[in-house]
């Protein structure tokens, strides 16, 4: 036994020796090909036309891995730093634009357009090509109106026709399994457990998505209709007659030009002159994120925070990551506010909430941030909404575009029992506890009236600390924040006229104001320093592989079984299902399609 135990460990041994010197290699060949970018230049043309495509579902933010290998989906700060790069590179005369598959929000379109319009005012142009507005919604058509020309393809589809959405309610079927939906909510607008709850939309939910629709509406057309030169009214009648062709929409101004993905490209490179070539827009930012951090002029750290607020730490590292770690956003906003060179903190917001104790642990670090005096300004992005304005309430200043999706101020927890469900099939189930409550949020069991009451104490008790908080942070009266409440979800359009934000506006609103907050002129050229910092290669390494779980998982291949469509979907569904822990969450936000 000994002789074989000693055989297998020298097998492992020298398994782990192969695997040490790859990594080694490869990282040898990372530096050299680093050290050779750095000495030849950035390897860019010296004539180009950046190409952008806009034809997939894009993230607000997300943080860079060493592993993606520049295949890391494009998010919408990437592309506005890059287009506000480009715009001082003499190199890059425009952009072609791919657009019209996307399904980009209305505040997703508004914080894109921006950049482009910025990039535009610097003396650069920009060419949008459309094979077919798909989507019903408004973002992918008013994104293209930010852009000189927009083309279409002939005979291809534009179905823009305004903004909606949809909910699937489950009552009716737990009711028929015997399942046991408890859900405490506070207040009547706070929708996101409605689909477990009731059997219809409230008249609160209907109100408040009628509200949010208007808005979008509102913003898209108006911002549309000063691009194109046309009435609102003309706007919205073509819109009232979709879905239709392209040269129905020509005919009424909404395009400039017929023509395939060709012919645009062509059109683009003879606008940039002889020698012209495309460089695709992830191309140019891993070739340009090297300088990034390199300038002089005051520094102002933008601290990205995306997807849902977790407990603990948001991801390994190994693709970015999709959630917000309580842990590593607070020690992101720390290493800001610790970091002399810094003048301000944008914290850039694109989330529906969470847990609480993250989002406080999280807000806890603004106010300390700002206790050393560093002005904190937040920039929401498509959502910044429950858990995500929490985290913004005591900011200096809070800038929304006018479709962000905010609010949603307050608390939902509760838990669904299958218990009676379980028995129905022929399942019994057997449940052994010491203490009056260590059963409390069993998937079997119903809560006992004691517990239900001391769910709703809980509730009652987190919902007045955080309009305390909003009240304390935006400095309203408390009256008017618990009437603003509810758990209501607002447009960024909306929540200014209301006093929770302050101004409306994209990211570039918001350094404006942490400039002049800071003390920093606003002619004045600024350098960013992003957080949370990039994780190296060999932390991300030990995150991923330093515990046993994740190693099993790692190797066995279960990743790509986690991707597959039918568990992707079974497990949505059960995160999605709510259980007895406290959230500030707005996850039942309307879908725009």
């Amino acid at each position: 036994m000994a002789a074989l135990l000693r055989w297998a460990g020298s097998i492992v041994t020298g398994t782990l020796n192969a695997i040490a010197k790859v990594v080694v290699f490869i990282i040898l060949v990372i530096v050299v090909v680093t050290i050779i970018g750095l000495w030849k230049g950035d390897g860019l043309p010296r004539n180009m036309v950046i190409a952008l495509d806009l034809r997939h579902t894009v993230r607000d933010s997300a943080p860079e891995s060493p592993f993606a290998l520049g295949s890391q989906p494009l998010n919408v700060m990437d592309v506005v730093f890059a287009l506000d790069e480009a715009s001082r590179d003499a190199r890059v005369k425009g952009v072609l634009m791919r657009v019209g598959a996307g399904g980009l929000s209305v505040a997703e379109a508004e914080e894109l357009g921006t950049a482009l319009q910025r990039f535009r005012k610097a003396g650069k142009f920009v060419i949008a090509h459309s094979q077919g507005f798909e989507s019903p919604g408004l973002g992918d058509y008013l994104v293209a109106t930010s852009a000189d020309q927009i083309w279409m393809q002939p005979k291809s589809q534009f179905s823009a026709a305004g903004e909606g959405g949809g909910e699937i309610f489950l009552r009716g079927l737990l009711d028929k399994i015997d399942a046991v939906p408890q859900i405490a909510k506070r207040a009547e607008y706070k929708s996101a457990a409605d689909t477990v709850m009731e059997h219809d939309i409230t008249p609160q939910d209907r109100e408040q998505l009628t509200a949010v629709m208007h808005s979008w509406y509102d913003a898209a057309t108006n911002d549309a209709a000063a691009a194109r030169n046309l009435t609102k009214q003309k706007l919205a009648a073509v819109f009232e007659a979709s879905p239709q062709f392209t040269e129905d929409v020509q005919k009424a101004g909404l395009i400039d030009k017929l023509g395939y993905d060709d012919d645009a490209y062509h059109a683009a490179i003879a606008r940039a002159g002889a020698g012209a070539k495309t460089v695709q827009m992830p191309e140019y930012i891993r070739a340009r994120s090297a300088t990034s951090e390199i300038g002089n002029g005051p520094r102002i750290a933008v601290v990205e925070a995306a997807g849902e607020i977790v407990d603990e730490t948001g991801g390994d590292g190994l693709s970015g990551g999709t959630m917000i770690g309580g842990d590593d956003l607070s020690k992101a906003i720390r290493q800001a506010a610790n970091d002399k060179e810094v003048k301000a903190i944008v914290l850039r917001v694109d989330s529906p909430g969470g847990s609480v104790t993250a989002s406080d642990q999280i807000l806890n670090a603004v106010k300390k941030a700002q206790a050393k005096g560093k002005p904190v300004v937040v920039s929401m992005g498509s959502v910044a909404a429950s858990g995500g304005y929490y985290i913004a309430s005591s900011a200096d200043e809070i800038v929304a575009e006018p479709g962000t999706l905010t609010g949603s101020i307050g608390v939902l927890t509760g838990k669904v029992s299958f218990g009676k469900s379980l028995n129905r099939i022929g399942v019994t189930t057997a449940e052994v506890s010491v203490g009056k409550n260590t059963l409390f949020d069993s998937a079997v069991t119903p809560f006992t009236p004691d517990q239900w009451n001391a769910l709703n104490h809980q509730a009652d008790e987190i919902y007045a600390d955080f309009t305390q908080k909003v009240a304390t942070g935006r400095k309203l009266p408390l009256a008017k924040v618990q009437e603003l409440a509810k758990g209501r979800v607002w447009t960024g359009a909306d929540a200014n006229e209301r006093g929770l934000v302050n101004r409306l506006g994209g990211f570039w609103t918001a350094v404006t104001t942490a400039k002049r907050l800071a003390g920093i002129s606003e002619q004045a050229t600024v350098v960013f320093k992003k957080y949370p910092r990039p994780k190296g290669f060999f932390q991300v390494l030990n995150e991923a592989f330093g515990g046993t779980e994740a190693t099993v998982r790692t190797l066995q291949g279960l990743t790509t079984l986690m991707d597959a469509p039918p568990v992707r979907a079974i497990l949505a569904a059960r995160e999605s299902m709510p259980n007895h822990d406290i959230e500030l969450r707005a996850t039942n936000l309307p879908t725009e399609y």
